[in-house]
């Protein structure tokens, strides 16, 4: 029997720290990131200035993310997609990901309040200036707005990772 990786995703609001663990998880585990933020960025260079440019181009990388990542999975190698699984159908699609090839998926829930992840937007936005544009208040609420904390209905592995109070 060919064994086959694990896809690992995150779940949080924006700010939630989804990047800082993907990144943290990925070495720990030996395993694979890939970023939807870095393919973006290279791939569409100067062409994302608002929430539906995302929207449309972000769109545009799943088919070939999927076909990458299920390459990598079956060769028996994980991989830690640091793409956003805040909505059902966002997490919809990364499990079809792993259940297409019969791959073990793992969903990485950051339970972080509203504060927590404005405090570190704004963190961020000293940090990478270049993202100051879309790290804003305003920004996160709209975005918020979509956010659906996972159900059991799902039938996801999840780990849950709940703010420090």
């Amino acid at each position: 029997m060919t064994k086959i990786g694990t896809l690992i995703f995150f779940c949080g609001k924006m700010g939630a720290g989804k990047s800082t663990k993907s990144k943290e998880f990925a070495l720990e585990n030996n395993a694979v990131l890939i970023s939807e933020d870095e393919w973006l960025s290279i791939l569409y260079p100067q062409q994302i200035s608002s929430f539906d440019d995302y929207i449309k181009y972000s769109a545009l990388l799943r088919p070939l993310i999927k076909y990458h990542v299920q390459k990598i999975l079956l060769t028996n190698t994980n991989v830690v997609l640091d793409f956003p699984a805040n909505t059902i159908k966002q997490r919809a699609w990364l499990k079809s990901i792993s259940k297409e090839i019969n791959a073990q998926h793992q969903l990485i829930y950051l339970d972080i309040s509203d504060e927590q992840c404005l405090k570190q937007i704004a963190k961020r936005r000293l940090e990478q200036p270049e993202r100051s544009a879309f790290d804003t208040e305003e920004m996160f609420y709209h975005v918020t707005k979509y956010f659906e904390s996972p159900l059991e209905s799902e039938e996801l592995e999840i780990k849950v990772i709940a703010e420090k109070i």
